[in-house]
């Protein structure tokens, strides 16, 4: 099986003020082309630490793949790195530098500097792969048998670069085969389930592993297959419908799918439509809705009511309920829903108030309250959840937990069509 290293390269990333979304998106294109993606690293822009990396990745792969550090700025230290680890001289690559002349004449439509025209300048020794989405190529080397291929940062540069090499790489290296099930579950915790699947885990054949990930107070279970037998496929198939029978109470989705995807789907097979009144999530639900392609077949709109004021001009929200019971209350997230469903005329809706943090909490509403509202009109149900992390983390659960909730609601309302 080919194996793969990837490096990714910049201080921002050490010190947490970018997050590595290159890393993620080039294992799942690794991997879907049967190349085992064995570790991941992240190095500063350090001479020393980025020549270590590649020496010590460079003993272990097939296949080194490199992000960050090819722009014209002086922190930008990896081309001439390569250029020294390879052995090359760098000079300027004709068809690179007609490239950057047309973006900045045709495309930017602003005068180039020197700088951008040295980001034409490559080791003689690589593969130019072109970059045209951006001014710094990628760099395909070989050195003692292994592939090294340097592409820059910008997540939307690399992707475009990654079209070109994806093909290369499978005529170059010996590929084998990685399949993946995944299903989410919801209401119990990877603990019991793994209890649960216990008989299960144990007579699985050997080139199938199984995986649990829990995330937002869910669990996705992934079955992958790996090897060349061509019966592999027809066994993680059977494998995964006797899981998904094990698992029937509990499954969401039999597929690698967020929530918010199901609830659409739901919604789109029924010809239904939906809409959120929102306080505590300030408008994420909302967001997470319209991520998924074709969400205006079914979803109306939002209201995202966070201070009393717009709670009680937005929604009708009684004032004296408000001064009274509090905005995370039962009372208030049912007039929140109510209200929505007739302003919007949809068919469901989900409403939530609560306490986000890290301030905020009370005795009998600590951080972590909220209230949930969900249903369609003349019947709207409420409940209260408490959750104990960050206020960026309780915003998320919160969302996910309320289009879990609608989620069951449209399921129990299958037969009983508004």
């Amino acid at each position: 099986m080919a194996k793969a290293v990837i490096i990714t390269i910049g201080d921002e990333l050490l010190i947490g003020q970018v997050t590595d979304t290159n890393s993620t998106w080039i294992a799942s294109q690794l991997n879907n082309a049967g190349i085992s993606v064995i570790r991941r690293v992240a190095v500063g822009d350090n001479a020393t630490d980025i020549l270590n990396a590649l020496n010590e990745e460079g003993a272990k792969a097939d296949v080194i793949l490199i992000t960050g550090g090819l722009g014209p700025t002086s922190d930008d230290i990896t081309k001439p790195l390569l250029c020294k680890y390879f052995g090359g001289k760098m000079t300027s690559d004709p068809d690179v530098l007609a490239h950057i002349h047309h973006l900045f004449e045709k495309v930017y439509n602003r005068p180039m500097v020197e700088r951008n025209i040295k980001q034409a300048d490559v080791p003689d020794n690589c593969t130019v792969i072109m970059n045209l989405r951006g001014t710094a190529p990628g760099m395909w080397f070989k050195k003692e048998g292994k592939i090294y291929i340097s592409m820059p940062g910008v997540p939307y540069e690399m992707q475009g670069i990654m079209e070109t090499i994806m093909p290369l790489l499978k005529k170059e290296l010996a590929l084998t085969t990685i399949l993946h099930n995944t299903l989410l579950t919801a209401g119990v915790g990877e603990s019991v389930l793994a209890d649960m699947l216990g008989d299960f885990e144990n007579n699985l054949p050997p080139f199938i592993k199984i995986a649990y990930l829990p995330r937002y107070g869910m669990v996705r279970i992934r079955l992958t297959a790996t090897g060349d037998n061509p019966q592999i496929s027809k066994e993680l198939d059977n494998r995964f419908e006797l899981l998904q029978q094990l698992l029937s109470k509990h499954l969401v989705t039999n597929k690698d799918e967020p929530m918010e995807a199901v609830v659409g789907k739901l919604l789109k097979e029924r010809n239904k439509t939906m809409c959120t009144a929102e306080s505590c999530t300030g408008g994420y639900i909302s967001h997470l809705i319209t991520t998924i392609p074709g969400a205006s077949a079914y979803f109306e709109g939002s209201f995202i009511t966070y201070s009393y004021q717009a709670k009680h001009l937005l929604l009708q929200v009684d004032e004296k309920v408000l001064i009274d019971k509090g905005a995370v209350s039962e009372n208030v997230v049912l007039k929140m829903a109510e209200s929505a469903l007739d302003h919007l005329k949809a068919d469901y809706v989900v409403a939530v108030s609560g306490i986000m943090g890290p301030e905020g909490g009370t005795a009998d509403k600590p951080v972590g309250t909220v209230w949930m509202a969900y249903g369609k009109k003349g019947h709207i149900i409420a409940n209260m959840f408490t959750f104990r992390w960050d206020r960026k983390r309780n915003m998320e659960i919160t969302a996910i937990q309320a289009l879990n909730c609608l989620r069951k609601f449209i399921l129990a309302d299958k037969y009983n069509p508004i």
